[in-house]
C-alpha cells in the first residue's frame, strides 16, 4: 500500500453554516473524508462552525473545534494543534478560500502544513478566470469569449467589446453568488457592481452569453499516478443560464451521442491534469451549442463539489472517501470498490438506470422576489429519484419534492397569476419560472408541438418527446379507464405513476387504486445500486424501487429482506427553510444507536446531500419518495422476512409526522409517541384543554374557520395578535397582525380559510423572552436535555433567534418552574422519546406557546453544547427501554454556547430582512465559550457578520424601544463610536446627554442616512420598527446594510449584546478551544 507514512496528523476544513450555495452535501462529503482518514490511523483535526451537522459531533474526528471558519481563527488552531497537512477539498469553496488566504499570507509555510488534494497552484489555477481560460486555451478547449475585470471602469471596457446579452461569474464564491445574467445596461450596472463586492479578490468575469444552450457535467476522479475516471456524467435538462445547483439534472447524460460523450470524457481528463489537480474528485462544466454542436468549457471545481454528493449517491461510488484516500498516497486499483467488495475503484462506475435531481425552492418565503432562475442559486435543497427510465425516474422525482406534486399535474395559472392558456403558454414557457418543467406537459396538452416546446424552452427534444409519453399516457386512461390486465397495469406504473396521480386521472381514491393492483398482484420490484451496470454481484443493500420489468412475477426483485428483527426510520426529504439538516442528524443518530441493540435498521429518504442516505449509515437504504405509497410497498417488502418491530416517525420532521395516520390506519407499528399523543399536541382545541387541566398559562387564542369568526375572536383577544394556519412547520404564512386592515390583508394574501383548514389565532406577548426545551421522556420519567434563552424577543420565529445555552438572564426560580412545567406536558401527552417545548416569560408569568412530540432542530445543537448524545437515549426510549437519571451526564457550568441563524437574504432581491413568526434562515453557526460576549463574537464571524471595534454607529428605533436603547447608546458612545441618528431618536438621545448628530431619513431627501451607507460612512446600524408605514420607510436602510456587509441589530436585545461583545474584544484576543473541553 501506498500510503503516506511521512504524516501523522491532518487539519480538515469544513464548510460552515448551511447556505444557498454551499449545503449540507459538504457535511456529507467531510463526514466521509474524517472518517476514510480516521481508519487509516492517522490523528484528523477539524474545524467547522455548523451544530447542526453529524460532521460536528465529537466521534467524527480525533479533535472536533466548533469555531469560525476565518483565517486568523485556522491559524491559531494549527499553532495550538501543529498539524502536518491541511486538507481544503471538502469544505466546498469556504474551505478552498481558507487555504488560499493561509497559504498566501505565510502561515502555512512558517508551520510547514503542507495542502494535499490540491495544491495552491492548482487552486488558483481553476478558481481565478483569467488563469482558468489561459490554461483551457493551452490545451486546445474552447471557452465563450470573455473578459476579466477589476473595476466598474474595466467592466464597461469589456461591455463594449463583447455586447449585450453577457453572463457575469465574481471570481472564489459559491452557487454563484453576486452573479447573473445582463440583458440591459440596468441589469449590468447592479450585477457588475455586486459581483465585484461579493468577490473576495475583486474580480469579476464577463462572458458572451449562452443561455439557451445545453450543460452538462462530469464528475472526474485522479490519483498521483494519473490514473483518471469518470464517475459520474450529468446532463442538465435546464438549459445554460440557470445555476446547475437550480437546474433539473439527469444522470447519466441521455442525449449525448458515444462520440460526443468520449470527447467530452477526454476534455474532462485534460482539463484536471493541466490545471494539477494530483490526487481526488473535481466537477468540470460544460455547455454545447445546439445549433452547431461547438462545446466550451465553462469552469472546473478543484475539490469535491456539490454535485459530488450527487454522483456519489448515483452511483454507489464515494467520492469524498475515496479523494481522501487518494491525498495520502493511495491509488485508485489499490482500494476496493465498497459495493462489489470485489472490484477495485479505479473500475469506472457504469449504471442501467436513470437518476433525476430536482431542486426545492421556498420562493414562498419571499413573496416580493419573482420565481424567476439565474445564474444566481436560489434552491435551498433537493431531491433524487433514481427508476428504470426517464419517466419513471423523474416522476418519483416530482412526488418526492414535497410540495403537492403527484407528477406533471395540471398548471393553471402564469407566474404572475393570470389564467395559463393556449396563447401565451410559450411566452411563459420563455421565462426560466421554478417549475417549468410542468409548463412542458401543459404546452404538451394544449397541442403545441415539440418544436415549438423546444424553440421557447430551450429544453432538449427528447426530454420534451418523454415528457409527451406521460401526457398521451394520462390522456389514454382518462378515455378509457385503468387497463384490466396486470401486465398493462404495470406498463402503466413503469412510467412512474403514482397510485394517486392515477386515482385523479379516473376519479378515484388511491386505495382504490391499491386494491386494484393487490388484485392483480402487480408490485415494485427493488433493484440494488451495484456501480458496475449488474456485470458484479452488489454486496450492499442500496435499493430503488421500479415497475419496469419484463412479466409481473418478482423474480427480479433484488431486495432480499433478511430474517432479523428491524427498524424503519423515515427520513425528513429534501432540505427546506423550516426542515434543515437538523432532522437528518437525528435520523442519522437514531440508525447508529438502534444498531447496537441489535436490530437491523432500515433508512428510507430522498436526499441525496445528507449523511442519512449514505449506503453505510443504516444496514440497509432504500433511496425513495417519502409518501404514503411508496413507504408502505417498502414495509409490504420487508415484512416478507424476519419481524418488523415498527416504523420510526419522530425524527425526521414534519415529514414522516405526517405519513403517521396512513400508517395506523395500515396497522403498521409507531414505536415511541403514539399517533394519538402526536394529534393531541397539534390539536388545538385538544391541547388547550389539557393545559387547563394541568393549570398552565396560554396566551389568549381562538381558532377560526372563517374570516368573520377571525374578527369576532380578535375583538376579544385584541392587537397585536399572531396568526397562522393549523399543521405548518417553520411558522410558514405566519404573520404578527397589529390592526384590521392588516387583518383583512393576511385573508386575502396569505391563506385560503376553510374549515379543513382553519387559522389559529394567540395574543401577541410584547416584551417578552423566548424559551425553548428539548426533554427526553418515556412516559413516567423524563430529562430535561436542555434548556435555551432567545436572545431576540418573543414573536421572531424560534428558528431565526439566537439562543443560548444555558439561559443567560433567567432566574433560578424561572427555571425550576420551567422544568416542573416540562415534566407535567410530558407524561399528560405521554410522549415516549424527544420532545420539544417553547415558553414565553412575561412579567416573571411563564406562558405555553406550543409543544412538539418529535425531535426539534435545536437537537444538534444542545448535543454539542452539553456532550450528551439525546438522540441515542430517545431511541433506546422508542425501543422500549427505561429512562435512568444517570443517562445524562451533568454539564459544566463554566461555558456559555450560542446558536445564531444565517439567513439567504442577499440571493433574493428587494427582500426585507426584518425578522417575524415565519421562518427565513438557511442554517446556523454555534459558538462556545466560558462568556457570553466571547461566544457572541465567535457568533457573528461564523456568521460573517463581525463586529467593528471603533467607527460610526447608526441608530433609528422606534418609540417604545428609545427608554431601552439609550444605555445601549450611551455604551457605544464610551467605547469611541460616533452616533448617527434620524430626528427622533436623535432629539431623545441628545436629551439623555448622548452627543448625536442628526441625518435625514430617505423621505426627507439627501444626504440620507441610505446615501451614508452607501458611501461607506457607517459601520454599524441599530433599527428597530413596527407598523407597516414605518417598516415600509426603513426598507433601504437594512437592504443596503446588507448589500454592503455592514453589521445590523434590529431588536435592543440584539444591539446590546453586541456592545458588550464588542467591549470584550477590545479589551482580550478569542481563544481557540476542542468542543470535548466543555463536556
Amino acid at each position: 500500500m501506498a500510503k503516506r507514512k511521512d504524516i501523522k496528523s491532518i487539519l480538515v476544513i469544513g464548510a460552515g453554516p448551511i447556505i444557498i450555495g454551499q449545503a449540507c452535501e459538504f457535511d456529507y462529503s467531510g463526514t466521509q473524508a474524517c472518517k476514510a482518514l480516521m481508519e487509516e490511523g492517522y490523528r484528523v483535526i477539524l474545524i467547522n462552525s455548523n451544530p447542526a451537522t453529524i460532521m460536528t459531533d465529537p466521534e467524527t474526528a480525533d479533535v472536533v473545534y466548533i469555531e469560525p471558519i476565518t483565517p486568523d481563527v485556522v491559524k491559531k488552531i494549527i499553532i495550538k494543534e501543529k498539524p502536518d497537512v491541511m486538507l481544503p477539498t471538502m469544505g466546498g469553496q469556504t474551505a478552498l478560500n481558507i487555504a488560499l488566504s493561509l497559504a498566501e499570507n505565510g502561515t502555512l509555510k512558517k508551520y510547514n502544513v503542507e495542502l494535499i488534494g490540491a495544491n495552491l497552484k492548482a487552486i488558483k489555477k481553476a478558481e481565478e478566470r483569467e488563469s482558468f481560460y489561459k490554461a483551457m486555451k493551452k490545451i486546445g478547449l474552447d471557452c465563450p469569449k470573455a473578459q476579466i475585470a477589476r473595476s466598474v471602469k474595466d467592466s464597461y471596457k469589456s461591455l463594449k467589446k463583447l455586447g449585450l446579452p453577457v453572463i457575469i461569474r465574481p471570481s472564489l464564491t459559491l452557487g454563484g453568488t453576486g452573479g447573473g445574467i445582463a440583458n440591459t445596461k440596468k441589469e449590468f450596472d447592479e450585477i457588475i457592481k455586486s459581483g465585484l463586492h461579493n468577490s473576495p479578490i475583486n474580480e469579476i468575469l464577463i462572458e458572451e452569453s449562452i443561455a439557451g444552450w445545453k450543460e452538462y457535467e462530469m464528475e472526474v476522479v485522479r490519483d498521483k499516478n494519473d490514473n483518471c475516471i469518470i464517475v459520474c456524467s450529468i446532463e442538465n435538462l435546464d438549459p445554460m443560464g440557470i445555476h446547475t445547483g437550480d437546474s433539473i439534472t439527469v444522470a447519466p447524460a441521455l442525449t449525448l451521442t458515444d462520440k460526443e460523450y468520449q470527447v467530452m470524457r477526454n476534455a474532462s481528463i485534460a482539463c484536471l491534469r493541466e490545471i494539477g489537480v494530483e490526487t481526488g474528485g473535481s466537477n468540470v462544466q460544460f455547455a454545447v451549442n445546439p445549433k452547431n454542436g461547438r462545446l466550451v468549457i465553462i469552469e472546473m471545481n478543484p475539490r469535491v463539489s456539490r454535485s459530488s454528493a450527487l454522483a456519489s449517491k448515483a452511483t454507489g461510488f464515494p467520492i469524498a472517501k475515496i479523494a481522501a484516500k487518494l491525498a495520502v498516497g493511495y491509488t485508485l486499483d489499490e482500494l476496493d470498490n465498497e459495493i462489489t467488495k470485489v472490484t477495485p475503484a479505479s473500475f469506472e462506475p457504469t449504471i442501467d438506470y436513470v437518476v433525476t435531481k430536482i431542486p426545492r425552492f421556498t420562493f414562498e418565503k419571499f413573496q416580493v422576489t419573482k420565481p424567476l432562475l439565474s445564474s444566481s442559486m436560489k434552491s435551498v435543497g433537493e431531491v433524487m429519484a433514481i427508476g428504470r427510465s426517464f419517466n419513471e425516474s423523474i416522476q418519483k422525482a416530482l412526488r418526492s419534492l414535497e410540495v403537492g406534486f403527484e407528477g406533471f399535474d395540471n398548471v393553471k395559472e402564469t407566474s404572475s397569476q393570470k389564467p395559463l392558456t393556449k396563447k401565451n403558454i410559450l411566452t411563459e414557457l420563455k421565462k426560466p419560472i421554478v417549475d417549468r418543467v410542468l409548463l412542458v406537459a401543459q404546452a404538451l396538452r394544449f397541442g403545441k408541438s415539440i418544436k415549438e416546446i423546444f424553440n421557447a424552452s430551450k429544453i432538449d427534444p427528447w426530454f420534451i418527446g418523454q415528457i409527451n409519453e406521460i401526457v398521451k399516457k394520462e390522456n389514454e386512461i382518462k378515455r378509457k379507464g385503468l387497463p384490466k390486465s396486470a401486465y398493462e397495469f404495470q406498463q402503466i406504473k413503469s412510467m412512474g405513476f403514482s397510485d394517486k396521480k392515477l386515482a385523479q386521472l379516473v376519479s378515484k381514491k388511491s386505495e382504490d387504486i391499491l386494491q386494484i393492483r393487490n388484485k392483480l398482484k402487480v408490485f415494485p420490484d427493488f433493484k440494488r445500486i451495484d456501480t458496475c451496470a449488474a456485470e458484479f454481484k452488489s454486496l450492499t443493500p442500496y435499493m430503488y424501487s421500479t415497475y419496469k420489468k419484463n412479466d409481473v412475477t418478482n423474480k427480479f426483485c433484488e431486495s432480499r429482506p433478511s430474517n432479523k428483527k428491524k427498524v424503519i426510520i423515515l427520513g425528513s426529504g429534501p432540505n427546506r427553510i423550516g426542515q434543515g439538516v437538523e432532522f437528518d442528524y437525528c435520523c442519522v443518530h437514531a440508525s447508529f444507536a438502534i444498531k447496537k441493540m441489535n436490530y437491523e435498521t432500515i433508512m428510507i429518504n430522498c436526499n441525496p446531500e445528507t449523511v442519512s442516505t449514505d449506503p453505510d449509515t443504516s444496514d440497509r437504504l432504500y433511496f425513495e419518495p417519502l409518501t404514503s405509497e411508496d413507504v408502505f410497498e417498502i414495509i409490504r417488502r420487508e415484512k416478507l422476512n424476519g419481524k418488523l418491530m415498527g416504523v420510526i416517525v419522530q425524527f425526521g420532521g414534519q415529514t414522516p409526522l405526517k405519513l403517521s395516520s396512513f400508517l395506523e390506519k395500515m396497522k403498521i407499528p409507531i414505536l415511541g409517541t403514539s399517533v394519538d399523543s402526536i394529534d393531541l399536541a397539534e390539536d388545538r382545541e385538544r391541547f388547550k384543554k389539557i393545559a387547563e387541566d394541568l393549570n398552565l398559562l396560554q396566551p389568549a387564542n381562538g381558532i377560526a374557520f372563517s374570516e368573520k369568526e377571525a374578527f369576532q375572536i380578535i375583538s376579544k383577544i385584541g392587537f397585536p395578535a399572531v396568526i397562522r394556519p393549523s399543521y405548518v412547520l417553520g411558522g410558514r404564512a405566519m404573520e404578527i397582525v397589529h390592526n384590521k386592515e392588516e387583518l383583512k390583508k393576511y385573508f386575502k394574501q396569505a391563506v385560503i380559510i376553510s374549515g379543513d383548514s382553519p387559522v389559529l389565532i394567540d395574543s401577541y406577548l410584547k416584551d417578552s423572552i423566548e424559551v425553548d426545551v428539548d426533554a427526553i421522556s418515556d412516559g413516567k420519567n423524563i430529562l430535561i436535555a436542555g434548556i435555551m434563552e432567545h436572545i431576540e424577543e418573543a414573536g421572531i420565529h424560534s428558528g431565526d433567534s439566537t439562543c443560548t445555552l444555558p439561559p443567560y438572564s433567567l432566574s433560578e426560580k424561572i427555571i425550576e418552574n420551567i422544568k416542573k412545567q416540562t415534566v407535567k406536558l410530558a407524561k399528560a401527552l405521554n410522549v415516549k422519546g424527544l420532545m420539544n417545548i417553547q415558553f414565553a416569560i412575561q412579567n416573571n408569568n411563564i406562558f405555553l406557546l406550543e409543544v412538539n412530540p418529535r425531535s426539534s432542530r435545536t437537537v444538534p445543537f444542545v448535543a454539542k453544547a452539553t456532550g450528551n448524545q439525546i438522540v441515542k437515549i430517545a431511541s433506546k426510549v422508542v425501543m422500549g427501554q427505561k429512562l435512568k437519571q444517570n443517562d445524562l451526564k451533568k454539564q459544566k457550568s463554566n461555558f456559555i454556547a450560542i446558536k445564531e441563524p444565517v439567513f439567504p437574504f442577499k440571493r433574493f432581491p428587494n427582500v426585507d430582512t426584518i425578522l417575524g413568526p415565519e421562518m427565513k434562515s438557511t442554517g446556523e453557526v454555534m459558538a462556545i465559550d466560558t462568556s457570553f460576549e466571547s461566544a457572541f463574537i465567535k457568533c457573528q464571524l461564523a456568521a460573517s457578520n463581525p463586529l467593528p471595534q471603533k467607527g460610526t454607529l447608526f441608530v433609528s428605533v422606534k418609540d417604545s424601544d428609545k427608554a431601552k436603547i439609550l444605555p445601549v447608546i450611551r455604551s457605544f458612545s464610551k467605547q469611541g463610536f460616533k452616533i448617527l441618528a434620524t430626528s427622533g431618536t436623535a432629539q431623545f438621545l441628545i436629551d439623555g446627554g448622548v452627543k448625536t448628530k442628526i441625518i435625514n431619513k430617505v423621505s426627507q431627501g439627501s444626504p440620507h442616512c441610505v446615501d451614508a451607507l452607501l458611501e461607506d460612512k457607517i459601520d454599524i446600524v441599530i433599527n428597530t420598527t413596527e407598523t407597516r408605514k414605518s417598516i415600509n420607510d426603513s426598507f433601504g436602510i437594512r437592504r443596503t446594510a446588507l448589500i454592503k456587509n455592514i453589521p445590523y441589530s434590529l431588536t435592543v436585545s440584539g444591539a446590546r449584546a453586541s456592545i458588550n461583545s464588542i467591549k470584550r474584544l477590545k479589551a482580550e484576543d478569542i481563544t481557540v478551544n476542542p468542543i470535548t473541553d466543555f463536556h
